[in-house]
């Protein structure tokens, strides 16, 4: 068992067990590991120890992060984006396919792709020379599936494998730093609606979450949650658009693309880094 699935084990432990609030000898117990290895090795990897990943899951705790967010059409002004110290997702531009360009399907473009090793797994990454246009977590042997989708959208690029190119990237999004020195890029296509959601999931701040009701709201589409819903599950680009920060109005997690023992480790990590 490799340490990722150690601690996906861990996270599922602990999950199903949070009404009885299973200490660090139980969990480790579980995982045939001695308290002390699985503890450095959870905070390795969730970026947080295992006490504090039982606060960030209880539904309470969801719960007062939702009431706390403010509606998204006030973060841009509230959050001084204008100033030095703007946020990681703030300095992430978005530039969509244009129609003319989703009907050559990227004749003339060269993509390149890589799987890289990060604290949630193993993830495929291609870009663009306008930006990033994928980036999915993997289970098991993927990969195949991946290009297979990276060439029905782009049928006419040139695909290509290139681990340094796009092993800049994934230092960027992983690193120590909190915020970046130069921003990220995204190129990637879809439906009007689609960008105006994944362009709304960008406005919520690192450690905060938001409901689907919220982001319908945001894109003057109040009544369309489920269809915001929809956008959500289809984001090409998982973590930078950050639909992991959308949760059900009661407070719940709820689902996610990449699995909800992902999610939650996601929302740890970056309430580690953040808060």
């Amino acid at each position: 068992m490799s340490d990722y699935d150690r601690i996906a084990e861990a996270i599922g432990f602990i999950s199903s067990r949070l009404k009885s609030q299973p200490t660090l000898n139980e969990i480790a117990a579980h995982l045939h590991l001695s308290p002390f290895h699985f503890q450095r090795l959870f905070c390795r990897w969730a970026g947080v120890t295992p006490k504090r990943f039982l606060q960030v899951l209880t539904l309470e705790r969801a719960k007062q992060l939702l009431s706390e967010a403010k509606p998204l059409l006030e973060v841009s002004d509230s959050l001084g984006l204008s100033s030095g110290s703007r946020l990681y997702d703030h300095f992430i531009h978005l530039e969509a396919v244009t129609p003319g360009e989703y009907k050559m399907g990227g004749a003339g473009l060269t993509i390149e792709y890589a799987v890289h090793d990060t604290p949630f797994g193993k993830a495929f990454i291609a870009t663009t020379p306008r930006g990033i246009c994928s980036f999915t977590f993997l289970e098991h042997a993927e990969i195949d599936r991946e290009l297979t989708g990276l060439h029905k959208k782009w049928p006419h690029a040139l695909v290509h494998e290139n681990h340094q190119q796009t092993l800049v990237v994934i230092k960027a999004m992983f690193g120590a730093e909190k915020r970046l020195k130069l921003p990220l890029s995204l190129h990637v296509s879809g439906t009007n609606f689609q960008i105006s959601v994944w362009k709304a999931l960008l406005q919520i701040p690192p450690a905060t979450v938001t409901s689907y009701s919220q982001v319908a709201a945001a894109i003057g589409h109040a009544n369309a949650a489920r269809a915001v819903g929809t956008a959500i599950g289809a984001n090409p680009v998982a973590l930078l658009i950050p639909c992991h920060r959308v949760i059900q109005q009661s407070g719940k997690l709820g689902g996610y693309h990449w699995g909800e023992t992902r999610k939650q480790a996601i929302h740890t990590w970056e309430s580690a880094r953040y808060e």
